[in-house]
């Protein structure tokens, strides 16, 4: 085997050496200044409802936020936001539908006929049509676009990863011990990924008794602390079970949910 050169173009795609990039051009129309990748090791964690707070929370401190919702199969973002009509087009791209509020929302609900119908999409497919996402949708000027991930360390994220421009990962996650590996596995993805992870943010951390303000840990005692200091990362924020949240999100009016919890996490994005 011939020396590496480290000059790509002259090698085969059997090279171990060769670095391709994938990374992507978004679409002329749009001037992104950060993306924030919003990811979890696994579902049910409450990723979407934190994507939607804290693109909520950044908007209300006059930031100019949209939302990608990279989740193609199980998409629940336009609902957080109360969106239930369709994306537009033209020649220039795909126009992203604004929430009540004027957050700009693009997911592949938005393209189905029916909010209901299954995406009964192969990996590969799924991964082209977020990329699509970034190239070819009309975002505007925006200071951060939220992207909400699917669970897990597949197609999405790692085309995700490699195509888009992202400025930092945040990783949700919840109490259960079985979480540490799980946050382990997707931060490892991104620090692979050469991705700044930006913090942990633990949902369901506990749930506060409205009569007598006692904080019970449902979920058993949170080892989130050990967690990021194995990491070597901060811990963003704590959310508790509230369902009075998750309603707002359910009704689709989670603009309009204060006090949000993730306010104070907007001055820990990158600037």
């Amino acid at each position: 085997m011939s020396e590496c050169t480290h000059d790509c173009s002259t090698c085969g795609e059997s090279c171990s050496e060769r670095q391709e990039d994938f990374s992507a051009a978004m679409n002329p129309l749009s001037n992104i200044r950060h993306v924030i990748a919003v990811m979890s090791g696994k579902g049910g964690v409450g990723k979407s409802l934190v994507t939607s707070a804290l693109a909520a929370a950044c908007h209300r401190a006059g930031k100019k936020v949209g939302v990608l919702d990279a989740d193609i199969t199980g998409p629940s973002i336009p609902k957080a936001f109360g969106i239930h009509d369709r994306a537009s087009g033209s020649e220039v791209g795909i126009f992203p539908v604004e929430s009540k509020g004027g957050i700009p929302v693009m997911s592949l609900n938005l393209l189905m006929e029916e909010e209901t119908d299954p995406v009964v999409w192969r990996g590969p497919v799924i991964a082209g049509a977020v990329k699509q996402f970034w190239t070819d949708v009309v975002w505007g000027e925006l200071d951060y676009l939220f992207v909400d991930m699917p669970p897990g360390t597949g197609d999405v994220p790692l085309t995700v990863f490699q195509s888009l421009p992202v400025d930092g990962v945040i990783v949700v996650t919840s109490p259960q011990d079985l979480v540490r590996m799980i946050v382990t596995k997707a931060v490892k993805m991104a620090r692979m990924m050469e991705i700044p992870v930006l913090g942990l943010v633990e949902n369901y951390s506990y749930f506060q008794c409205p009569d007598c303000g006692q904080r019970h840990a449902v979920f058993g005692e949170s080892r989130l602390e050990q967690v990021a200091a194995d990491l070597d990362l901060p811990v963003l924020a704590r959310l508790p079970i509230d369902p009075a949240l998750a309603a707002a999100c359910d009704a689709g009016i989670v603009e309009d949910y204060v006090p949000n919890p993730l306010e104070g996490l907007v001055a820990k994005l990158p600037d």
